[in-house]
């Protein structure tokens, strides 16, 4: 373990510079030619693709379809809402020539696709009969940055994105919610192994343009929080600018009500800062690209190698061969281990004759354990089931020990240092808030008591998390 804590800085002692290391080392991700852009590697990619497919597929279980719209988005468009316009001004990246001529209407790069969208639903809605309509996107997102991190907060992103029409606002909420607990925090919670505490913005945080903005908020292990996804109800504020309507039941003409929500590379990020160590990565099971890597320790052992990685591929494995027995043998279990491949199974010719092959799990502290080669499968597959859970155990546990619960603002601050502080949000008010701001501190979200979703900020005894934030 010492050889691969040397490459990468020490978590405790300078953990932003941790995460890039192990960005670089692992391979995940470089920064493109433009200042805040992101190349994605082939092996970030693959953990992204996974976690794609399994939102895809939650998402298209709530009866949503993927469309795609324009990248570019007339500047008009934006200006039919003022307060969404005004909330992502500062962050608009906009084309004013093409084609050797400059355009006639400026076009916007889409920060998202909301006003797109909205000019298209009132296009295709026309009666009751075509509602809810359930569309959803996955695409990027150009928002210009002014301080980017890879995997955080680059200038242009990988994300999904949904955009929802209703006959009611209860609809409209209920599928909102339905995106947040059956979707998002579904792949965050079971997929990624990430803990998130779920709750609604305060109408500060609130995405511009909506009535109600639902998050699901991580704490990494330097214990601050990264949002991790948002769904938000639009009321009918989007309708009003885009004349969303349709002719209800009883023939009269109605405004839709409106929902979009999004997630993005943002949830590789928290997968990194929820999970790795000073050794590297620890990739959850359910979304490594490479599940169970095997080593052959000698040429006379890459026939065995292949032979063992067929049975495990046969059974579902994610499984790669590591045959360049030319190269030095630690020198590759440490890169494996830095990328946080959750297996690894080495094999030579003294195993061979043993009948066994040495197992190494990532969380365990790479232990070594010889496992008779008939056992091999099974084993596999059993431990990679066992450290799926025991990630999100260990999170939870970590999670709850540094939510300190607190009466005051300047208790929250405190608290804010090593952790998240829990405090009633009667004791912070607009004018906690702007204290925690000063110190660089936010109302990460707002739940009941029991730990259910608020229908609005004024409910009697309600509770805010609060912290500092990527």
């Amino acid at each position: 373990m010492t050889a691969t804590r040397s490459v990468l800085a020490a978590q405790a002692t300078d953990f932003p510079r941790w995460f890039q290391d192990v960005i670089a080392k692992a391979e995940l991700a470089d920064n493109g030619p433009v200042r805040g852009t992101m190349v994605v590697r082939p092996y970030g990619y693959g953990i992204w693709e996974l976690l794609q497919e399994a939102m895809n597929r939650r998402i298209k279980a709530t009866g949503a379809r993927n469309a795609y719209f324009p990248l570019l988005i007339p500047e008009s468009y934006l200006q039919r809402e003022a307060e969404h316009v005004e909330g992502f001004s500062p962050e608009l990246a906009v084309v004013t020539h093409a084609g050797g001529k400059q355009l006639e209407e400026p076009a916007v790069v889409r920060p998202t696709s909301e006003t797109v969208v909205g000019e298209y639903l009132a296009k295709w809605i026309q009666s009751y009969r075509d509602l809810p309509l359930l569309l959803n996107q996955w695409a990027n997102v150009v928002r210009w940055e002014l301080r980017p991190r890879l995997f955080l907060r680059t200038t242009e992103f990988l994300w999904q994105e949904g955009h929802t029409a209703h006959v009611s606002a209860a609809d409209a909420r209920a599928y909102a919610t339905k995106i947040l607990y059956d979707v998002y925090r579904e792949v965050m919670v079971d997929v990624l192994a990430i803990p998130v505490v779920v709750g609604r913005k305060t109408r500060r945080e609130r995405f511009a343009g909506a009535v109600n903005t639902m998050t699901l908020e991580a704490m990494t292990r330097d214990g601050k929080a990264l949002q991790m996804g948002t769904s938000h109800e639009l009321g009918q504020n989007f309708a009003h600018a885009f004349d969303i309507g349709y002719l209800s039941s009883e023939g009269r003409r109605e405004l839709a009500w409106t929902t979009s929500w999004g997630s993005s590379t943002r949830m590789v990020g928290g997968l990194i800062m929820v999970h790795g160590d000073d050794a590297g990565l620890r990739v959850p099971p359910a979304v490594a690209p490479v599940q169970v890597v095997v080593l052959a320790v000698k040429d006379e052992a890459i026939e065995a190698a292949q032979r063992i990685a067929d049975d495990l591929k046969a059974v579902g494995l994610r499984v790669e061969v590591d045959d360049r027995a030319d190269q030095p043998f630690g020198r590759r279990a440490v890169n494996w281990e830095l990328k946080g491949v959750p297996l690894r199974i080495e094999i030579g010719p003294r195993d061979l004759a043993a009948g066994n092959a040495t197992v190494v799990r990532r969380l365990r502290d790479s232990a070594k354990t010889a496992v008779a080669l008939t056992e091999l499968t099974a084993h596999a597959v059993a431990a990679l089931e066992a450290d799926q859970a025991h990630l999100l155990t260990e999170a939870n546990a970590r999670q709850t020990a540094r939510i300190t619960g607190v009466s005051t603002v300047e208790e929250a601050i405190e608290a804010a240092g090593t952790g998240w502080a829990r405090i009633p949000y009667d004791a912070v008010g607009e004018q906690g808030e702007d204290r925690l701001g000063e110190s660089g501190i936010t109302v990460r979200c707002l739940q009941r008591r029991d730990g259910s979703l608020p229908v609005n900020d004024d409910e009697p005894d309600l509770v805010a998390y609060v912290a500092r934030s990527y």
